[in-house]
């Protein structure tokens, strides 16, 4: 992940996660849903056992960390990384210590998404829970491995993992307690807003790869060091006005959707017609009646 494609991919993949669930939190508080309604995946793969109830979700939680580890394995084409041990060393020292952390983090983001599917098709009752737990000890153990991987960095490295660590951890905090509070909007529009945070961070961090100046960030020079923490709280205002951005889009879909898509209740519709034999036996009980009387 030291690279700019490191850094791009799961940069990205958080980004399409947290837009994807603002939309889904938006369009949730419109209609005033008590639970969010994931959308799930198309009835041909959902024809398997192992699929009926799967989110896309859960997919993308699976797909996504597996490409990373790829990556970290085998990109650049040609290099493998797989081994752990250096056994050509007498000592048999350890190698591709970063490498081998990053693979930890993208493997407990698939765990993540394998209960996830666990969780959706054959543990309705319990799901949420169990999909919450699982989120947040991958964010718990994300924050846990940065905090060594930062170790015999320079400053520069340092302060921008460590703010990467913040809205990590804030992340986990909140997925605890959603374990025991589900289904709840206010941590909803919470985890919506520090992921748009986490993910935004990661794409700054794409961005010191490759500098718009084309002159690089200094780890020596205490004003670069200042100025990420300025961009990184510029990122928090960012993050809130994406929330608020989509919340609006959602909004003016839902309410130019609804216009379209009236109840049949409410339209004017006709009277049925009544048959000849029907008149017949109104006509006669209104007669008996009248002799009755």
């Amino acid at each position: 992940m030291g690279t700019l494609e490191g850094h791009l991919l799961p940069g990205i993949g958080f980004l399409i996660y947290s837009v994807y669930y603002s939309v889904l939190i938006s369009l949730a508080l419109l209609r005033g849903e008590k639970a969010l309604q994931h959308p799930l995946l198309p009835r041909k793969l959902r024809g398997h056992r192992l699929f009926q109830q799967v989110s896309y979700e859960a997919v993308t939680k699976v797909v996504v960390p597996t490409l990373g580890i790829l990556g970290e394995y085998f990109y650049p084409l040609g290099v493998n990384r797989l081994q752990m041990i250096d056994w050509t060393d007498p000592r048999r020292p350890f190698i591709f210590k970063d490498n081998w952390q990053h693979v930890t983090m993208f493997g407990f983001f698939i765990l993540s998404g394998v209960a996830d599917m666990v969780s959706q098709s054959h543990l309705p009752r319990w799901g949420v829970k169990l999909e919450r737990a699982a989120e947040a000890l991958a964010f718990y153990v994300l924050v846990l491995l940065m905090a060594t991987h930062i170790e015999n960095k320079n400053s520069l490295e340092i302060r921008v993992h460590l703010l990467l660590m913040l809205p990590s951890f804030l992340l986990a905090v909140v997925l605890t307690v959603e374990v025991w509070i589900p289904n709840n909007p206010s941590i909803w529009l919470l985890k919506s807003w520090l992921g748009m945070v986490l993910s935004n961070w990661m794409m700054q961090l794409c961005e010191m790869y490759v500098p718009p100046t084309g002159q690089p960030w200094r780890a020596d020079n205490p004003t670069d060091l200042a100025f990420l923490t300025i961009f990184f709280c510029w990122h928090l205002a960012l993050a809130a006005g994406m929330v608020i951005a989509i919340y609006g889009l959602c909004s003016l879909w839902h309410c130019y959707y609804s216009s379209w898509t009236k109840t049949p209740g409410a339209k004017y519709q006709r009277c049925p017609m009544a048959s000849s034999e029907e008149l017949e036996k109104l006509k006669a009980e209104a007669l008996a009646q009248d002799g009755g009387v």
